[in-house]
């Protein structure tokens, strides 16, 4: 087993991408609180120990209870940014090179807050975050399946009309029970209009779910993909089509799509070929940021620093960076593997 101090300094030093990361699951108790002072807003907790508390999850939808009402504490574009740029000083500790961060502009818009004041505040932090932190970066727009295919086409027509610097368009919220396939045509116009397409697909929902996503919304990554080992065919796809998987462990774990982390089928995912990278998901909900989920895969399965690098590989493969930036991760990667 690898000493916890030679491994936290080993993530640290391994330059990698992550490609799961909703921003607004990165808001932490201590800024949450804080807004809520500066905002006059009443929440069901009156400390930060009182939230973290409320951080224990029967299932996925117990942890959309709790994000959504974390989120409306977030009103300016200067809470946006300084959400995002907290982020992004954290994951330049755990050597992220790269980020495709997910937002959920319905959750904002609905409770009557701009478009223009979420994207404009995260971007501003993004395009800091590349110049003083040396943090490439996209922003992918993510339509809440819970709501109306309607209501993530009329989103989907205001961030167009907005212009900006959308990297693509992803599908998450409570997925048992929305499959994929009623937000066939918004993905059809998103392809369309050149952006990337990816959707939460197989963490609480079936395998099929995943096959719809790749046939009907074309996806080229599936976040989360986990339960694709239940059909033997869509793992062969998967494998021969190379098909990238954004697993987030510690969520899984949170969310009891597993027991304990050494029942998770990461590894076995792995062995099967399948391009599997590691990512946070909602970190400050799910016990850790990314460093944090690799080190627990390490310690769950013990596994070496070559197999801990493969990842990293995959996350800079996986990503929509351009090919240049990808070749210089690469290479920086290739500078501190064993």
């Amino acid at each position: 087993m690898m000493p916890a101090q030679d491994l936290n300094d080993f993530l640290a030093s391994l330059p990698k991408a992550e490609l799961h990361l909703h921003i607004e699951g990165t808001l932490e108790p201590e800024m949450m609180q804080a807004l809520a002072a500066q905002h006059g807003i009443r929440l069901p907790w009156r400390s930060v120990e009182e939230t973290r508390l409320a951080y224990a999850f029967s299932d996925l939808q117990s942890f959309l209870d709790v994000y959504v009402q974390g989120t409306s504490v977030l009103r300016t574009e200067q809470d946006f940014f300084d959400l995002t740029a907290a982020y992004l000083r954290r994951a330049q500790q755990d050597g992220v090179r790269h980020v495709e961060i997910f937002f959920d502009p319905q959750t904002h818009t609905g409770r009557n807050i701009p478009y223009q004041v979420v994207i404009d505040g995260i971007t501003a932090a993004l395009r800091e975050g590349d110049t003083r932190l040396g943090i490439s970066s996209g922003l992918i727009l993510c339509f809440l399946r819970h709501l109306p295919a309607a209501a993530a086409m009329t989103t989907l027509d205001t961030a167009l009309a907005a212009g900006g610097e959308l990297l693509g368009v992803g599908l998450d919220s409570s997925e048992f029970g929305h499959p994929p396939a009623g937000f066939a045509e918004v993905f059809a116009r998103a392809r369309a209009e050149g952006l990337h397409v990816v959707a939460h697909a197989g963490e609480e929902g079936p395998p099929d779910y995943i096959c719809q996503a790749l046939d009907l919304l074309q996806v080229e990554r599936i976040d989360h993909g986990v339960r694709c080992l239940e059909d033997a065919a869509l793992v062969e796809r998967l494998r021969d089509l190379q098909v990238p998987l954004t697993v987030c462990p510690l969520s899984n774990v949170q969310l009891q799509v597993f027991g304990q982390m050494s029942e998770h089928n990461i590894v076995e995912l792995a062995r099967a070929g399948l391009k599997v990278t590691i990512n946070s998901d909602d970190p400050a909900y799910f016990g850790g940021y990314i460093n944090a989920n690799y080190a627990a895969v390490q310690q769950a399965f013990d596994l070496s620093r070559g197999a801990l690098v493969r990842y990293a590989v995959h996350s800079v493969e996986a990503s929509f960076a351009p090919a240049a930036r990808k070749r210089a991760l690469l290479r920086e990667i290739e500078e501190v593997a064993p």
